[in-house]
């Protein structure tokens, strides 16, 4: 497509929804409720519960939480009927529940999500999919074995104007995508998460537990709700919380669903705190064709690229302001979005010839507004998507194999990161080329005996 038609194409949003069906057994009636069980019930875990229950069909029949604080309230919102368990495998075995909605923390994603499909239950499970790639290879097993409906909460597949930047990008009209660029900024803790000393669990917590399949330590509350995902055993740092949803946009616009190679440098450059994953990292992915830039900070909440004033990032920063977004540069013009909607900026072209744009012209055309989107829309979407392929059996948006592959980019970036080594990574057999001390990062021994998958 012409520069000139690029500038003056007007498109309209849209949204793409996935017709691939899953086994048809066990359909719901259109009268049948879907009746869910929470796993997980701190503040994910219940604006997600919050979001699903909005479908007048859905209810929410037991709560599950080892923090006693967390589960009290959550009993209390799904009502006196709903039952109420300390461990996961108990409600997994109550016979009325169709699906459960997983909002634990990263560690104990894979565990409960195997044994609910084993158990014929449907998952919908946050972000990111595991906590290592070989879980994420399990969770698809799992589902694919027992016909599960399995969705990650990766909302922004649900976001229509994600949808429109892939048919921008993929139609051609940005011309060539040659390097895309993805930033997470923010400093949710500006000075660190401190030096907290070991000490006794809340009343009523069962840390060994709460640690399942990571080893074994003492209890401090820097490992616990809020900042666990800071430590290597039980989460990912940035790449792994926030990074997931942006690769995981990426691949639907790009319509790729692998790196060739990755390479990561970073560390704890601002922050001396106890955390162990970086504040300040940054991850190069070769794919075919482009290359994607990653960059995460913890000491700033500024990223990149203004906003149209008046506009606000989840209406708590400056109005000129985008902490997380993806940038994406094509011949024609660069495409910039996050999850308020996007913007295109035209390349500028002053030499003469066909095609070529003027100043003028493209300063007229400078920035084209689409449609704006909450974080809170496109995850009631993306909750209402899974409900929906519960009743229809048909494949979710973010799909587990669409979850997995993408979350294998984020757990490639800290592998790169965690080795000092370029990472070759062959999609085809699921493997790191030739470097065995990259390769044992591709799983873990579980801690028994939480060695259940």
């Amino acid at each position: 497509m012409k520069r000139r038609q690029f500038i003056k194409r007007v498109v309209q949003t849209g949204a793409v929804v996935s017709a691939t069906a899953l086994s048809a057994e066990h359909v719901l009636g259109a009268n049948e409720r879907v009746r869910v069980g929470l796993i997980g019930c701190g503040g994910r875990g219940m604006f997600d519960a919050k979001l699903m229950r909005a479908a007048p069909e859905v209810e929410f029949v037991a709560v599950c939480d080892l923090y006693p604080l967390h589960v009290a309230r959550a009993r209390e919102w799904a009502g006196p009927s709903a039952k109420e368990y300390k461990d996961f495998r108990r409600l997994l075995e109550q016979k009325d529940i169709d699906a459960v909605l997983i909002a634990t923390p990263d560690h104990w994603h894979a565990i409960p999500a195997v044994l609910a499909c084993q158990a014929g239950k449907d998952v919908y499970v946050e972000k990111p999919l595991s906590h290592n790639i070989q879980e994420g290879r399990t969770m698809v097993d799992a589902a694919r074995r027992h016909n599960r409906v399995v969705q990650m909460g990766a909302q922004q597949r649900s976001a229509p104007h994600y949808a429109e930047v892939a048919r921008i990008i993929q139609s051609g009209e940005l011309g060539r995508v040659h390097f895309v660029r993805i930033w997470n900024y923010t400093n949710m803790f500006p000075n660190g998460i401190g030096h907290a000393p070991d000490s006794d669990p809340p009343e009523g917590v069962d840390w060994d537990m709460y640690l399942g399949p990571a080893p074994y330590v003492r209890f401090n509350r820097n490992r616990f709700i809020g900042t666990y995902r800071w430590f290597w055993d039980y989460g990912g740092g940035l790449v792994t919380d926030f990074g997931i949803h942006r690769f995981d946009s990426m691949h639907q616009i790009m319509k790729v669903d692998a790196p060739l190679s990755v390479s990561a440098s970073g560390g704890r450059y601002g922050l001396t705190d106890g955390a162990e994953t970086p504040d300040v990292v940054q991850v190069t992915y070769e794919y075919p064709g482009f290359i994607l830039s990653y960059e995460a900070c913890m000491l700033n909440s500024h990223g990149a690229g203004g906003r149209t004033p008046g506009k606000k990032y989840y209406q708590a920063r400056g109005a000129n302001d985008r902490p997380h977004g993806e940038a994406y540069y094509g011949t024609n013009g660069t495409l910039i979005a996050d999850r308020l909607g996007f913007e295109i900026y035209p390349e500028l072209q002053v030499a003469s010839g066909p095609g070529a744009v003027g100043r003028g012209e493209a300063a007229e055309a400078f920035r084209m507004q689409r449609k704006e989107m909450s974080a809170e829309d496109a995850t009631a979407l993306h909750v209402k998507n899974f409900v929906e392929c519960v009743r229809s059996r048909k494949q979710p948006a973010a799909d587990v194999e669409i979850g997995h592959r993408s979350t294998i980019v984020a757990h490639l970036g800290n592998i790169a990161y965690r080795t000092g080594h370029k990472i070759r990574w062959d999609a085809a057999k699921a493997q790191i080329v030739d470097d065995s001390e990259a390769a044992r990062l591709l799983a873990r021994q579980a801690r028994k005996p939480w060695d259940l998958i």
